[in-house]
């Protein structure tokens, strides 16, 4: 299958990142074609609820950013990872950019199955981010093939890695 991890930490070795390396990781090794997209050091601007897209644009966005370069990505994808730290209760802003900019599209033609991996210090700050993301799996009808959380003693562990190498076999 082919794996699309969107990564929202803007902390480049951090435990988010370190979380979806570990996913690309056990995905290949079953075989799979895995790419992680650092979307919290693009330029990706929110959606601006413009239309453009539901009219003149026939399902392009107006803006011009480097969202553009993952369009084509998310149009290939099997699978979308949505890796993402929880600084207050969500998902990180620059997580949330790309997944409102994906209105355009819709949702992804060839998208069949999606994961969750979140990474906090505190434990009881992942209802928002797991809420958002059950929607969307549900919105789009796809397959839920699970959640990974971190919080500060279960980050960059082997109990956590060994979890996520679990969730990645499920595809």
């Amino acid at each position: 299958m082919n794996v699309l991890i969107l990564q929202g930490s803007p902390r480049a070795s951090g435990n988010t990142a370190w979380m979806a390396e570990e996913y690309r990781k056990a995905a290949e090794a079953a075989g799979h074609a895995a790419t992680i997209v650092d979307v919290a050091h693009k330029k990706i601007g929110g959606c601006m609820a413009c239309g453009y897209c539901r009219g003149k644009g026939n399902g392009a966005c107006i803006q011009k950013d480097d969202m553009q370069a993952i369009y084509p990505l998310l149009a290939k994808a099997e699978v979308l990872v949505l890796a993402g730290p929880i600084y207050y209760f969500t998902l990180s802003a620059q997580l949330q950019a790309p997944i409102q900019r994906i209105y355009c599209m819709q949702k992804p033609p060839a998208l069949k199955k999606m994961a969750l991996l979140a990474s906090s210090y505190s434990p009881a700050v992942y209802d928002g981010a797991i809420g958002e993301y059950k929607g969307i799996v549900r919105y789009w009808g796809v397959e839920d093939t699970g959640i990974v959380t971190a919080k500060i003693d279960e980050q960059k562990t082997d109990a956590t890695k060994a979890k996520i190498a679990a969730l990645a076999a499920k595809l």
